[in-house]
C-alpha cells in the first residue's frame, strides 16, 4: 500500500482529493501548512489560516485520517514575501501562485512529506499528469485539469520532472460541480465553501496595504501618453532597429522591445502615492477623471516615480508582439523537448492564468527565449510567467524580462 501526503488546505478541492484517495485504497495523511498568519493586511476574514486549519481538521477526522500541521511561515516570508517586495520594488509584477508551488508546496512541503515516508504528494488541482516512456526512461507530463474553466496547470509551469514524477492530482479528471457533489455526498463540512481568492495563502489583501509594511508610500505624478505618441515612439524605436545587419533575430528582438517614456512625452494628469503600487495594465486606483475611456496604466517608472497612463484597453503603448525570457529563467517541464540555440518551435502560450492559449513561436538565442505571438498581447508585465503548451500539454515557462 503506498503512502500520500495529502495538502490539506481547507477546502473542497484538497479535501475531496484526500477521500478519493483513501478509496483508491491509498495510505493517506493529511498535512496542513501554515504558511502565514499576519491578519494585520489581509481584507476582512476571508481567509484566515485558523478557519482553514480547523476545517482541514474536521476533514481528516471525518475521512479516519491522520492529520498534522506544519508551519513553515518563515520559509514562505523568506521565498515568496521577501521575493515580492523586491520584485515590486523593482517595478516588476511577480506570481507569487506560481512561486508558491515551486518553491513551498512542491519544495519545503513536499521534502517534509516525503521524510514522513511518503511515496506521493498530493494537491487539489485542476490539472492532470500523463506519462510515457522515451528512450526507456519514464517522461511525465503535466496536462491540462479536464474541467477548461478551472484548469490550474499555468500555476505548476515551473514543476520540474522529478517533482512531477511524485506528484498526484486526484480531482484533475472531474469538473468542479462534481468535485462539490462528491463533497456534499461524503458530508464534508468543506463542500459548500467558497473557493480562497486572493494571494496563495494570505487571502485578500489591498496590495498597496500590503506593500506599505516595506514600500513606503511616495508621491509621484501620473502622466496620460496619447495613442499617437506611443505609436510614434513604438515606430521609431522599430525604424532604428531594421537598419541593423542581423535582421532576422533583431526582428523579434525589436518586438520584444518596449518603448521608453518621459514626461515631455505627454501631460500630467493627477498624483499617485507610490510607482511600485502599480502595475501595466491596471486600471483601478488611478483615480483620474474626466477622460473619455478609462486610463490604463501602460508603464511605470520607478526610479523616477512616475506613473504612464493611455486611454482604452486598445492602446499602442499596451500592446507588444513579442517578450524575452533570460537564459537562466528558462525552465523545462519536458527536458527532452529543450530547444537549442537557433531553434525556433511553433507553441501555444498563456502569460497569465485562465488566458485563453496564444499561438506563438519559441526563438532560442544564446542569452535566452524571444516568444513571439502572432497577435498583439496586452500588458505583457515583466516579472510575471510566460507558459508554452503542446495542445494540453504545459511544455515549459519562465519569467518575462
Amino acid at each position: 500500500m503506498k503512502t500520500v501526503v495529502v495538502g490539506l488546505s481547507g477546502g473542497v478541492d484538497s479535501s475531496v482529493s484526500a477521500y478519493l484517495l483513501k478509496e483508491a485504497g491509498y495510505n493517506v495523511i493529511g498535512l496542513f501548512m501554515k504558511n502565514w498568519h499576519d491578519d494585520s493586511v489581509t481584507i476582512s476574514d476571508e481567509c484566515p489560516w485558523l478557519d482553514d486549519s480547523n476545517d482541514a481538521m474536521l476533514v481528516a477526522e471525518k475521512l479516519g485520517i491522520p492529520f498534522q500541521t506544519v508551519d513553515l511561515s518563515e520559509q514562505y516570508k523568506e521565498r515568496i514575501v521577501d521575493y515580492m517586495f523586491r520584485e515590486y520594488e523593482k517595478g516588476r509584477t511577480p506570481n507569487p501562485d506560481v512561486l508558491c508551488n515551486r518553491e513551498i508546496k512542491f519544495d519545503v512541503f513536499m521534502k517534509i512529506a516525503l521524510e514522513l515516508g511518503a511515496d506521493y504528494v498530493a494537491t487539489g488541482h485542476y490539472c492532470q499528469k500523463g506519462e510515457s516512456q522515451i528512450d526507456g526512461k519514464p517522461v511525465y507530463q503535466l496536462l491540462a485539469g479536464a474541467d477548461t474553466n478551472k484548469d490550474q496547470s499555468y500555476f505548476l509551469c515551473q514543476l520540474s520532472q522529478e517533482q512531477l514524477s511524485k506528484t498526484l492530482f486526484p480531482i484533475g479528471n472531474l469538473q468542479k460541480s462534481e468535485v462539490r457533489k462528491i463533497a456534499k455526498e461524503q458530508d464534508l463540512v468543506t463542500a459548500e465553501k467558497k473557493d480562497s481568492q486572493g494571494l496563495c495563502f494570505i487571502g485578500k489583501v489591498r496590495l498597496p496595504d500590503f506593500l506599505q509594511q516595506k514600500l513606503k508610500p511616495k508621491e509621484g505624478v501620473i502622466v496620460e501618453i496619447a495613442a499617437e505618441k506611443a505609436q510614434e515612439k513604438i515606430e521609431a524605436l522599430q525604424a532604428k532597429e531594421t537598419d541593423s545587419i542581423a535582421i532576422a533575430v533583431s526582428d523579434v528582438a525589436t518586438l520584444a522591445k518596449k518603448p521608453k517614456y518621459s514626461i515631455i512625452d505627454g501631460k500630467i494628469v493627477g498624483k499617485h502615492q507610490g510607482a511600485h503600487y502599480f502595475t501595466k495594465g491596471q486600471r483601478k486606483g488611478l483615480a483620474v477623471g474626466g477622460t473619455p475611456e478609462p486610463l490604463f496604466v501602460i508603464d511605470t517608472d520607478v526610479a523616477e516615480n512616475v506613473i504612464y497612463t493611455g486611454q482604452g484597453k486598445d492602446h499602442p503603448g499596451l500592446l507588444r508582439s513579442a517578450l524575452f525570457v533570460q537564459e537562466d529563467e528558462v525552465h523545462y517541464i519536458r527536458e527532452d523537448l529543450k530547444l537549442a540555440e537557433g531553434e525556433v518551435r511553433e507553441v501555444e502560450a498563456r502569460i497569465r492564468y485562465r488566458q485563453p492559449l496564444q499561438k506563438a513561436l519559441l526563438h532560442k538565442t544564446e542569452d535566452g527565449l524571444y516568444v513571439s505571438f502572432d497577435e498583439p498581447q496586452s500588458a505583457i508585465s515583466e516579472g510575471q510567467f510566460v507558459a508554452w503548451y503542446d495542445g494540453e500539454e504545459c511544455l515549459g515557462s519562465g519569467v518575462i524580462s
